[in-house]
């Protein structure tokens, strides 16, 4: 057993030293063994975790959801400073030195005069501190790995920047395509239609990925309902989408 004091409440350093432990000699054969690699969908969950915390507002599932979500940055920064790059120290001096100069209304001299204000700053400031010369350098600066849907309504939000912002009448000329013969459409025209429309939901004020995951689950209670009334035979799929009281 290693030396450790225990405590009726503990802090971020006990975390840290905990940290230390499990990956040290004498800690967990799992933990000692792990990589950035090996835990990368860990930091996903743990997010998507937390995320679902906010949604069923509830407090308690988001103290441990975030606490989850802590140690895996906790995780990963142990794993680097074995590795002899940086700390967690080091995370939490930047992103206080990112916070501070993003933010010059508070910290410097700069008047805004609302969150409008505060966005249009955060942004010039971003793309100057990344060296982003260009919109078409913000677009490829959106990481791929986000989900489809995530990323195309990111990629929309920049492209308006630069001015551009048409998704209704791309999505009407998408549409149009793709209606002529559903047979037929091709993948690109069936993915212009999911574009626009993510970007058309963006401009409507709701994230898309929030609005796909509520149609999602009024489809699922509607295809319950039919189920149980035995109406699924020869049932039209989209009719599951609408709102339809049990008889």
């Amino acid at each position: 057993m290693v030396k450790f004091e225990f405590k009726d409440k503990y802090t971020l350093d006990d975390l840290l030293k905990i940290m230390s432990i499990l990956r040290g000699e004498g800690g967990c054969p799992w933990d000692a063994v792990q990589t950035h690699s090996s835990i990368k969908m860990d930091l996903i969950e743990e997010a998507y975790e937390a995320y679902d915390a906010v949604i069923q507002n509830s407090s308690e599932m988001l103290r441990e959801e975030l606490g989850d979500l802590l140690l895996q940055v906790v995780f990963h920064s142990r794993i680097e400073e074995e590795l002899g790059s940086f700390d967690f120290s080091d995370v939490a001096d930047e992103i206080c030195k990112k916070l501070i100069v993003r933010h010059p209304h508070v910290f410097g001299n700069v008047k805004v005069n609302d969150a409008n204000d505060v966005l249009k700053n955060w942004d010039s400031i971003k793309k100057e501190t990344k060296e982003q010369k260009t919109y078409g350098d913000t677009l490829k600066a959106v990481p791929k790995v986000f989900p489809a849907l995530m990323r195309s309504a990111k990629l929309g939000k920049r492209a308006c920047r630069a001015g551009v912002d048409d998704s209704g009448e791309a999505l009407k000329s998408a549409l149009s395509q793709s209606l002529k013969n559903t047979d037929e459409a091709d993948i690109d025209t069936l993915s212009a239609v999911l574009f626009y429309t993510a970007n058309l939901i963006r401009l409507k004020g709701t994230d898309p990925e929030e609005a796909l995951n509520s149609f999602n689950q009024r489809f699922i209670e509607n295809f319950c309902k039919a189920e149980n009334n035995d109406e699924l035979k020869g049932k039209n799929l989209y009719t599951l989408s609408i709102d339809q009281s049990a008889d």
